[in-house]
């Protein structure tokens, strides 16, 4: 099979005309509300647990583990497992509530920069985890597929230091 594969340097260049500028969240992206109301309409509870999760997922610009996340809601819910984590982050990836990335083995999830169905990637900081969307899909541009072969998904991230990390030892 034959594939052009993204020279980096190319991919590197135009990372600065790429990122979305702000907050990390698409103007009229996901909101707390906007998860929430998905959730019920779906037809699942409401509880405080889903309600926190969402909500600390929400206020960071950067992917967490399920240790992190347990750890924070252990302050409010002293007995929280790792098996009601992971079955609410599974919920929630499930409806599009979060996304999911793979960094050295672990899991990591954030809260959904863009609404269903919009296609997006990212930049992930490797020393402080933070996430930046990017707004163009470069996975295509030198794509050559053998003739009969179709590209039903695919899944775009770079993974490097942001400003403030750079020069600073990876710590993930």
């Amino acid at each position: 099979m034959l594939l052009s594969i993204i020279n980096a340097g190319t991919v590197i260049d135009h990372l600065s005309t790429l990122f979305m500028k702000g907050t990390g969240k698409a103007v009229g992206g996901m909101t707390v509300e906007t998860a929430l109301q998905r959730l019920k309409n779906k037809g699942y509870k409401y509880t405080g647990k889903r309600k926190e999760m969402i909500e600390l997922l929400a206020s960071e610009d950067r992917f967490l583990s399920a240790k992190e996340i347990m750890e924070q809601l252990q302050e409010n819910y002293p007995g929280i497992s790792f098996d009601t984590i992971y079955r609410n982050l599974a919920l929630f990836k499930e409806l599009h509530l979060v996304e999911e990335t793979e960094i050295r083995g672990e899991r990591y999830y954030r809260f959904s920069c863009f609404r269903t169905g919009e296609h997006h990637h990212h930049f992930i900081c490797l020393g402080c985890g933070k996430t930046e969307p990017i707004e163009e899909c470069p996975a295509f541009e030198n794509l050559c597929l053998p003739p009969g072969y179709e590209v039903t998904s695919h899944k775009f991230e770079v993974y490097g230091n942001c400003q403030a990390c750079a020069g600073v030892s990876d710590s993930r």
